[in-house]
């Protein structure tokens, strides 16, 4: 038996003030001692006007780790009856962990110093924060739990940051001196992601006052059968597919930046909605009788405003055309924060106070590592009323 999980708290941390287009060169600095030519193009076509990082504007040095970051978000879930001395589950992912060993999550958990309880980190890119919720979920809904606490968080810009890429510009003098910039596919993704972090409160009864969120349901969809790797980072793309780091000596994958995330830009703007909403609700749909009309606030994670128009049109291709006035996202303010994105998306319509009980939320997740996609499913319900485990 499944039983009823709410989400009753959501917190989110975004590191510093926010960064505008104007200073974003000036904090993850000049690679090839030159300006991108790209950045105004990308900054152009993503709508993105303000943006976190963990680099101290004053020293230029990041002043936190992931882990560290993680931590902020976490610890403000507490009150309201919850301290973290309490807490049964932790669930913690990235895509830009501190290292890759131990997993993120147990680094997270020595940051926290709460008490021995289960920990666990899912990985990937964007799609790893709905991984993470859905383990967090499924074990207060089998009752293993009284409560979990499920994090996404990233560290985009110790990836983006200009250093990482010098070892590549010293190995390729010559090609840059012709052509002074690195690969756009590399490129491309400096202006697009940043830093931050958000977390959620699952437990097995709701807030006793105020709202809280009912999980009705989480599905995740993998469409890795049917295409190729688009987005990566530690590896580099071959005629015969991605070939991994470890698969390279030190010298290499300096000369290379193989480290730094990559993307195949067309392989996304001609897939990414065609696989991750219209092949994804065409399963999700006829499952759990979907409606537009039944959704109240549609909250997706796109990487760009130029997804929005497209996203809308794979929607009503699929019939299910949520008017675009009952979207929320907040890209444009808080940035392309990945696998955090939905959690900080969530924060800000829960805390504002704008919903009411009995409205339902649709959150859409795609990621572009090689297409996959979830849809979460939530029902605003009012702990003081009797009705809350109706599913």
């Amino acid at each position: 038996m499944v039983n009823p999980v709410f989400i009753n708290r959501i917190s989110a941390y975004l590191p510093h003030d926010p960064v505008s287009n104007d200073e974003m060169e000036v904090r993850l600095g000049v690679v090839g001692e030159r300006p991108s030519r790209a950045r105004k193009l990308v900054l152009r076509s993503n709508g993105i006007q303000t943006r976190y990082y963990v680099i101290d504007p004053a020293s230029g040095q990041p002043s936190m780790n992931n882990a560290q970051l993680s931590a902020h978000a976490i610890r403000g879930l507490q009150g309201n009856g919850f301290e973290l001395d309490a807490l049964e589950c932790l669930v913690a992912s990235t895509s830009s962990p501190d290292q890759t060993m131990p997993n993120h999550a147990v680094m997270v958990h020595g940051e926290l110093g709460n008490p021995p309880c289960e920990v666990v980190s899912t990985s990937g890119i964007c799609l790893c924060g709905m991984s993470a919720l859905k383990y967090a979920w499924l074990n207060v809904a089998s009752g293993q739990a009284g409560n979990a606490v499920a994090c996404g968080s990233e560290v985009a810009s110790a990836l983006m940051h200009a250093g990482n890429f010098e070892a590549e510009v010293a190995s390729r003098v010559e090609q840059l001196e012709r052509s002074p910039e690195i690969a756009f596919e590399k490129d491309f993704l400096r202006w697009m992601l940043s830093d931050g972090a958000g977390a959620v409160l699952l437990q097995d009864r709701p807030n006793a006052t105020g709202l809280s969120l009912r999980i009705d349901w989480i599905e995740i969809l993998s469409f890795a059968d049917s295409m190729p790797a688009c987005m990566y980072a530690g590896a580099e793309m071959t005629e015969e597919g991605l070939v991994g780091w470890a698969r390279m000596d030190a010298r290499e994958r300096g000369g290379r930046s193989v480290m730094a995330v990559k993307q195949n830009v067309k392989l996304l703007n001609d897939n990414i909605v065609r696989y991750t909403v219209e092949e994804a609700l065409r399963r999700i749909i006829p499952k759990h009788g979907l409606r537009a009309d039944d959704v109240d606030h549609f909250l997706p994670h796109y990487s760009s405003e130029f997804f929005r128009e497209r996203l809308a049109v794979g929607l009503a291709n699929v019939g299910l055309p949520v008017p675009m006035e009952r979207w929320f996202t907040n890209l444009t303010s808080k940035g392309n924060t990945g696998a955090a994105s939905i959690f900080i998306i969530l924060e800000e319509l829960f805390n504002q106070g704008r919903l009411r009980a009995g409205e339902r939320l649709l959150c859409y997740v795609p990621e572009s590592g090689r297409f996959s996609s979830a849809f979460m499913h939530l029902t605003v319900v009012d702990g003081a009323s009797n009705d809350h485990e109706d599913r």
